[in-house]
């Protein structure tokens, strides 16, 4: 997760200038009668993504009718810059990030949010005397940088209690917030609570998690999102290709241990008992992100004009946008 936010900072910079030139969704390759789509997965091959894994393993992409590709993203390439190439039909992204690419007038649209709970928290050593966001003041706090979700809970964090950046030491420590706060080199660090907060505990630090706020944060989680050419042609089919993915997040939360395994194929290392281990450790803390297994994949309408209003005052968006043109409730019903 981590360095998926590296990759959607350098995607921030340099998006607007890629050509938008498209291909459809089916190619030479994709089976008579079959609809093709290439997903791309914005981070190297992790358990994060078991929900794509599974439908694969299992089946349902294929009982669906679809021949879909999942495709990883490099370490260098940008979070929008294939789908805009033509080499990706859908992409997995944070909400804030589809919204500023629209507001940079890019044509994206998210289809499905897949984390219900945004996965970002403050963490604080176990006895740390930081019980809530008002205690942050005059302490520092960890963030890899001024960019992607854990940069956007910090500021939410932030005006939740009241407090601008003056009124913190705000470190920048790339992506070593597990390093920085074991060793103490900072009070507090911004990071995912099914990832760095996982590994904190599994290296034997005590830790706790401080939340962004007591409610809903006004901040939409990762997900699918498309662009408006693809979904306006195929909706159907990306209808269906949803439903097996949320088939198979049903699974999971059925069964983690047997996601682990099923996604062995797609993860190198993975057979190995520590990785099998911390990827399960991962998968049960990833579970309550995703909500309701009977409404996965749903959009809060209400978070994105929240987002919205947020990003803006933030001054985090490019340009003007309209939270209604960044999602669609067409693919997943509110």
């Amino acid at each position: 997760m981590n360095r998926r936010q590296f990759l959607q900072a350098l995607g921030a910079a340099g998006v607007a200038a890629l050509g938008a030139g498209l291909v459809g969704c089916s190619s030479p390759s994709t089976p008579p009668g079959r609809d093709g789509f290439t997903v791309g997965l914005t981070y190297t091959p992790d358990i994060q993504f078991a929900p794509f894994y599974v439908a694969v393993e299992q089946g349902y992409f294929a009982d669906a009718g679809l021949d879909v590709a999942l495709r990883h993203h490099g370490a260098n390439e940008q979070l929008f810059g294939a789908i805009q190439a033509g080499q990706e039909d859908l992409v997995y992204a944070g909400g804030a990030e589809f919204m500023q690419a629209r507001a940079q007038g890019i044509a994206l649209v998210s289809v499905a949010t897949y984390y219900q709970q945004y996965p970002v928290a403050m963490i604080v050593a176990e006895d740390s005397p930081i019980r809530g966001a008002a205690d942050l003041a005059g302490c520092s706090v960890g963030v890899p940088g001024p960019y992607g979700e854990t940069w956007f809970g910090l500021l939410a964090l932030l005006k939740q209690a009241g407090l601008t950046e003056e009124d913190v030491r705000v470190e920048h420590i790339g992506y070593t917030q597990q390093a920085a706060l074991a060793a103490g080199r900072v009070d507090a660090v911004m990071g995912y609570v099914n990832n760095d907060a996982v590994r904190l505990q599994e290296a034997g630090v005590a830790v706790r998690t401080v939340p962004i706020t007591d409610g809903t944060p006004p901040l939409v989680g990762v997900g699918l999102g498309t662009t408006d050419e693809v979904l306006a042609a195929h909706a159907p089919a990306l209808r269906t290709l949803q439903e097996a993915v949320a088939r198979a997040t049903a699974d999971i939360v059925a069964d983690p241990e047997a996601a682990v395994t099923m996604s062995q194929r797609h993860i190198p290392g993975l057979n190995a008992d520590e990785q099998r281990r911390s990827a399960l450790a991962t998968l049960q803390a990833t579970i309550p992100l995703f909500g309701d297994v009977d409404t996965f994949g749903r959009q809060n309408t209400d978070t994105w004009q929240q987002m919205a209003g947020f990003l803006a005052e933030m001054d985090l968006l490019p340009g003007a946008v309209d939270a209604e043109e960044c999602y669609s409730t067409e693919i997943v019903p509110e």
